[in-house]
């Protein structure tokens, strides 16, 4: 039951560190590579560039806390 607390909180800071940095003003979800696509009433994103970029670094910060 302890390692849930530890995970639950750790999940938190992560979720507050991820707003400071999208209210800072970091262009996350428009980098180049993020695909948009309108069409009419159509519209679709694919936040590809952002993705791998998020991933790289919750495996990094994921390895460090290990």
């Amino acid at each position: 039951m302890r390692d849930g607390g530890g995970l639950l909180i750790l999940l938190g800071v992560l979720l507050i560190v991820g707003g400071l940095i999208v209210r800072l003003g970091f262009p996350l979800g428009r980098l180049p590579g993020d695909i948009h696509i309108q069409r009419g009433n159509f519209s679709l994103y694919l936040p590809i560039t952002t993705s791998i970029l998020l991933s790289v670094i919750l495996s990094l910060l994921f390895r460090l806390l290990k």
